[in-house]
């Protein structure tokens, strides 16, 4: 099966020629502003890779993940639900870990920058990106312990970006 995580921050979901699933979510922090784009794109060995490119951040380190309701609707992001989980635990640090969804934490620099690739070995864009209530990427205001059940312990949600299938 091939994986695409790529969560370039300007919405929409791609379909690539050879027929990878590709996903993109515009990420905007709780005023609205633009903060950038996250591409996550298949791989010919079946890991998804999502590179990101964000800007206008507090500085510091941030947990990023990727969770499971398609929804930044709600203020303090609570509707996009949880971490995209499937059967295993939360953390790189836990026996049964990581969520598909998980992810390293973003540095961002004194510039308000962070760009990143990260490679997601138990995520599936069509299953887990691409269901029927969509995904979205979702930036936290503290660090992710990698352990804490169930979201590491992060703090609260400041950023979201909702992955949508562009045509």
């Amino acid at each position: 099966m091939k994986f695409i995580l790529t969560t370039v921050l300007a919405s929409g979901f791609l379909a690539t020629a050879a027929g990878a699933a590709e996903v993109t979510a515009q990420v905007r922090d709780r005023d609205g502003n633009d903060l950038g784009a996250v591409h996550v794109r298949d791989t010919s060995s079946g890991v998804a890779v999502a590179t990101l490119t964000l800007m206008g951040l507090p500085q510091g380190i941030h947990a990023i993940h990727l969770h499971e309701t398609g929804d930044c609707s709600e203020e303090g992001f609570e509707s996009a639900g949880g971490h995209i989980a499937g059967d295993r635990s939360h953390g790189v640090e836990i026996d049964g870990g990581p969520h598909p969804g998980d992810m390293p934490n973003l540095t961002v620099t004194s510039d308000s920058t962070g760009e990143e690739e990260i490679f997601l070995p138990f995520l599936e864009v069509e299953r887990d990106l691409m269901d029927s209530d969509g995904a979205a990427f979702v930036i936290h205001e503290g660090v992710d312990d990698y352990e804490s059940q169930p979201s590491g312990d992060a703090g609260g949600r400041i950023a979201c970006g909702e992955f949508e299938i562009r045509e």
